[in-house]
């Protein structure tokens, strides 16, 4: 029930094959990425995924966490397998040497992060939060803060949550409460509440350095008059001592659908006198900087949308291969495996076609992330920086609607025995469920593509994006089911681009069917990618090299991903544009 295997072979053919591992290792700041050595991080963290934090996931599910007064007490197991993951080095992965990390790009560092979303997902939220706050304190913070909470942040010894939601503000960050009050001795005091605070209270690490969304008395009302603050569980001395309990408790702990081992916290601010924070950058920029975080969280929920798929399949496979009933239809051989029923073959490959295109997609733009940070040429950097802010909602949306899908798929393969809790069919889609809503919903995330990514450059890194695919897209060794599907699949997504820009009335027109083109532009991202890795595998088939029957797999999935799931593109092409006048003729009184 709680076994998990990493997909290495299918990680290392991206990384092989489509993200040019090697060319990312001889960049700057990226040379330590030599296959060699990322080949043997793989193979530990999938010993640690699978050893250790798999048969803790049932734990966490069934006992979740529980507050103790104003403490928060983890699942059994789960303070020595932290203990554990912080001492083998794993918070750090990918943050820089000279803070105590390990200075590995993201191309490494994702892979390794989606075997912890898979073989754990309530446990692995935590250690992610711990590198999105040292990046956001790395890049505003000032020496002093620096100092004392990078390397802290780096090693695990403590751990972060990033406080934004508020209960009179979700989405709307600018209708926050939480009041700052200015200290001669240049701190502040921070009164209100934050609701949903992944990890806000546990007992894991021994500090807990909240980033706090938070408005001083003279600061303007929106987005522009939130600052952010550093307001630890425990203030610590200059040397990292730790002194007394700061004025935050949590006040209250979430009973969630999934990720039930992962504490989502209330927690209450300036109960008595207020609580010490520390501004980090400048006033009325805290939204800016806290995007950071954000934005690196974004990333790592499409990569939890991909790791809960990957749990599914495992699991659903591993079910249609023993599970016998009915008779084959082709041999009329009784009592098969249901993988040989064609519906459930079906099943399986849709499953499996979602999960790797969507992977695909989330290693390149980690690539995309390195060489945007690494490349010695400005320009060129800055080109792979508009395809990572582009595609980012994308890697976000689209991953996670699969991945709620893909597990969805993986109880229907169960049957009624997938209705069951005792077959853990289910916990993968309930465990998913949530990354579909937090770090910006869908709907958002489809708003920021056409609003922000689309509209503000009236589609010049669309533009890159097209000359990237184009670049990239072999010529040779491709499906002709795929080929041609791929070179239609892209006009239509050019000809509701060109439809977007054109729109005189985005609101009415266009936002309507903002979800709908979002998933147009993953499908087809998704079949360029599929394209490349068809291509590959057919040049090693010619040549002889590597396992015939995976690579015949690869060729073979690319063709079904042309007939089963771009087809879909057109039909959101049509809702794009059809989306507006069917949406908005409706009122409240109508609907």
């Amino acid at each position: 029930m709680n076994e998990y295997l990493a997909p290495l072979r299918d990680m290392r053919f991206i990384l092989d094959h489509l993200v040019d591992l090697p060319a990312l290792a001889a960049l700057p700041g990226c040379e330590d990425a030599a296959p060699d050595l990322v080949a043997a991080i793989f193979e530990e963290a999938a010993k640690f995924s699978a050893g250790v934090l798999a048969p803790l996931n049932e734990v966490g599910d069934r006992q979740g966490c529980r507050l103790d007064g104003s403490e928060v007490v983890t699942p059994d197991g789960w303070r020595q397998a932290y203990r554990d993951f912080r001492e083998a080095g794993w918070v750090g992965l990918g943050l820089p040497l000279d803070a105590g990390g390990q200075g590995l790009p993201k191309i490494v560092s994702a892979p390794v992060t989606e075997m912890w979303f898979s073989a754990n997902l309530a446990f692995s939220m935590l250690p992610p939060m711990a590198a999105g706050a040292f990046e956001t304190l790395a890049g505003a913070a000032d020496d002093t803060l620096k100092a004392l909470y990078l390397p802290r942040l780096a090693s695990g010894e403590w751990a972060a949550t990033m406080d934004l939601t508020e209960p009179n503000a979700g989405s709307d960050l600018g209708a926050i409460k939480t009041r700052a009050e200015p200290q001669a001795d240049g701190s502040y005091r921070l009164f209100g509440q934050k609701i949903f605070i992944t990890y806000g209270d546990h007992d894991l690490a021994e500090n807990i350095v909240h980033l706090v969304l938070a408005r001083t008395p003279e600061a303007p009302a929106g987005v522009g008059g939130i600052s952010l603050f550093v307001v630890p569980k425990y203030l610590p001395q200059a040397d990292g001592t730790l002194g007394q309990r700061n004025d935050m408790r949590c006040i209250a702990v979430e009973h969630k659908l999934g990720i039930r081992g992962s504490p989502t916290c209330t927690m209450s601010y300036g109960d008595d006198g207020g609580a010490v924070g520390y501004l980090v950058g400048e006033l009325h920029r805290g939204l800016e900087y806290m995007f950071v975080m954000v934005n690196e969280s974004r990333f790592n929920v499409g990569l939890q949308g991909i790791a809960q798929a990957e749990r599914a399949y495992q699991k659903a496979l591993a079910f249609a291969r023993e599970r016998r009933q009915g008779r084959d239809a082709v041999t009329g051989e009784r009592n098969v495996p249901i993988c040989r029923h064609p519906d459930v073959k079906r099943m399986l490959l849709t499953m499996r076609a979602k999960l790797m295109s969507a992977r695909m997609l989330a290693y390149c733009a980690a690539a995309w992330f390195d060489r945007a940070r690494c490349e010695p040429q400005a320009e060129v950097a800055q080109r792979y920086r508009a395809l990572v802010d582009l595609t980012m909602p994308v890697v976000k949306a689209w991953s996670t609607e699969l991945g709620s899908e893909v597990a969805d798929c993986g109880i229907q393969i169960h049957g009624g025995m997938g209705f069951v809790e005792e077959t853990g069919a289910t916990q993968p889609l309930r465990d998913v469920r949530i990354t579909r809503i937090y770090e910006g919903t869908t709907g958002i995330q489809a708003n920021d593509l056409i609003s922000r990514k689309l509209l503000r450059d009236r589609g010049a890194a669309f533009g890159l994006l097209l000359a990237e695919i184009r670049a990239s897209l072999p010529t040779d060794g491709v499906p002709a089911e795929l080929a041609g599907a791929l070179a239609a699949a892209i006009g239509s997504l050019e000809n509701s681009v060109a439809w977007i820009l054109a729109s005189t009335d985005v609101p009415r027109q266009v936002l309507p069917g903002a979800t709908a083109f979002l998933s147009q532009l993953g499908l087809v991202c998704g079949a360029w990618q599929m394209a490349r890795a068809a291509a590959a595998a057919s040049v090693q088939l010619r040549g002889g090299a590597g396992d015939p029957v995976y690579l015949q797999g690869v060729v073979d999935l690319a063709r079904f991903y042309a007939c089963h799931l771009l087809p879909e593109a057109q039909t959101c092409a049509t809702v794009l544009m059809a989306g507006g006048a069917s949406v908005t003729g409706f009122d409240e009184a109508t609907l």
